[in-house]
């Protein structure tokens, strides 16, 4: 009889946050499968678990995954983690999951806390809907196919980054949801130097034109406007800007606010009135 593949959450920074299940549930496994095991191994050893630890992580084979798989077939049981948070979310465990579903052994969860939801409970924002994006692509043109397909999303976007990459996807995002888009940047959530930074993307990227970025960030990012119109022109856009300059705003007043409502960006608006 197969064993079984245990999907187990870990806090997220603070390890005061671990579970009594998580606890039990990495005591009873067989070995651990750990994307960095000398992280995984500080939160055994401040709990004082002993058991074996198999690396797996984004430069694995597929006959490290196949060894694990195997050790499962065989009857052993497997608890999965991360170095932070739930393993298999933006994760090299996903591979092992779906190998575990193609060979029909059985899956729990042990969930735990996750920067995500965490991210977008204290952001600000609305948290009726949201979508979860991981990391952009490295690559410029799968980078800007995704912010493209994303321009009109109206649900917030959480995004993770990387501190050193940050200054960029900030100036990205200004090009393609416009600098009046509201941001919130979670950094070191749990962690000793915890912040929340809510900010326009304009205010985000002057902010951080000061400040060098640090520690890992959770991007939460406000999502169009739901009334625009998504196959609206910039013709039609246009002719919302002239409408309001007619009732006495300024031109760049005028462009700012159909900018908002519309997803064209302010100065692309600007260049082509007449």
């Amino acid at each position: 009889m197969s064993g079984v593949f245990y999907v187990i959450g870990t806090p997220i920074g603070n390890l005061d946050d671990i579970t009594i299940r998580q606890l039990e549930t990495l005591k009873a496994v067989d070995f651990i499968c750990a994307e960095d095991t000398r992280v995984t191994l500080k939160l055994l050893n401040r709990f004082e678990i002993k058991k074996q630890l198999v690396s797996f992580h984004e430069h694995s084979s597929k006959n490290d995954a196949q060894r694990i798989v195997d050790r499962l077939v065989a009857g052993e049981s497997c608890g999965i983690v991360t170095d932070a948070g739930m393993p298999c979310i933006s994760d090299p465990g996903e591979v092992l999951v779906k190998l575990c579903v193609e060979n029909s052994i059985s899956i729990r969860v042990v969930p735990g806390p996750s920067a995500v939801v965490s991210a977008v409970a204290i952001s600000g924002l609305s948290t009726r809907r949201f979508t979860f994006e991981g990391f952009l692509p490295v690559q410029k043109k799968e980078r800007m196919d995704r912010l493209e397909q994303l321009r009109g999303e109206t649900a917030v976007m959480v995004f993770y980054e990387a501190p050193h990459k940050l200054k960029n996807t900030l100036s990205d995002f200004v090009d393609f949801f416009g600098g009046e888009r509201k941001i919130s940047l979670c950094r070191e959530l749990t962690k000793i130097h915890e912040e929340v930074l809510r900010f326009s993307l304009s205010d985000a990227v002057a902010y951080y034109k000061e400040q060098e970025p640090k520690g890992e960030f959770v991007l939460v990012l406000e999502g169009a406007n739901e009334n625009r119109s998504d196959d609206i022109t910039i013709e039609q856009a246009l002719e919302q800007v002239n409408k309001l300059i007619s009732m006495g705003e300024k031109p760049t007043d005028a462009c700012k606010a159909v900018a908002k409502e519309t997803g064209f960006k302010k100065s692309e608006l600007y260049s082509k009135l007449r």
